[in-house]
């Protein structure tokens, strides 16, 4: 039998969340390995691109990355942006509680109405490298990612880059298994470029 014939796909993932909770800085880890110690708050929205290869389904996949401004006075236009979306990573600042209620609240109820019907979502519990500052704990994740119906939890620290490729990763791969096309979770412990 001949090889299977390489797929390609492009998936529009949303970073969402509140202003200052990382998202900026997750994109910048995974995208260059890099973390600015300067707040700088997005305006509107940035779109990366990045592009990865999936061995086991033999797919080259484009990411594009739609980092959206968490402030309130782009609240009217930010609905548009979410149109399309595949999936989304929502992310909370461990060290603000606000942060994390405002999940559910504001960012799951906007990703739901405007993006496309079963969207995937992670969430996120960012700035896991400030120990001594945390106010949302792990157990409160995992009950907030149950009650969301989130395909997972993850918690990373963007400065350090704690579990960032691998938050990326698995949005892309429950993604890609909601569509129908099996990918093994336990897939991340192998190379994805």
């Amino acid at each position: 039998m001949g090889e299977e014939k390489k797929r390609e796909w492009a998936l529009k993932l949303a970073i969402l969340g509140d202003p200052a909770v990382g998202k900026t800085s997750l994109i910048d880890k995974y995208i260059t390995d890099s973390f600015n110690e300067n707040y700088q708050p997005t305006l509107g929205v940035n779109i990366v691109t990045k592009d990865i290869y999936i061995e086991e389904i033999n797919s080259d996949i484009r990411l594009l990355l739609w980092d959206i401004a968490g402030q309130a006075k782009y609240e009217l236009t930010r609905k548009m942006f979410f149109q399309g979306c595949s999936g989304a990573l929502f992310v909370y600042d461990k060290t603000r509680y606000s942060t994390y209620e405002h999940i559910t609240s504001k960012w799951l109820e906007d990703f739901i109405k405007f993006s496309k019907p079963n969207g995937v979502y992670i969430l996120i519990g960012n700035k896991l490298d400030l120990k001594d500052s945390i106010k949302v704990s792990s157990e409160e994740g995992n009950l907030l990612s149950q009650k969301i119906n989130a395909a997972d939890f993850v918690e990373t620290s963007a400065k350090y880059g704690e579990n960032v490729e691998m938050a990326f990763k698995k949005l892309v791969l429950h993604i890609l298994n909601k569509s129908g096309t099996k990918v093994k979770l336990d897939y991340l412990n192998n190379n994805i470029d």
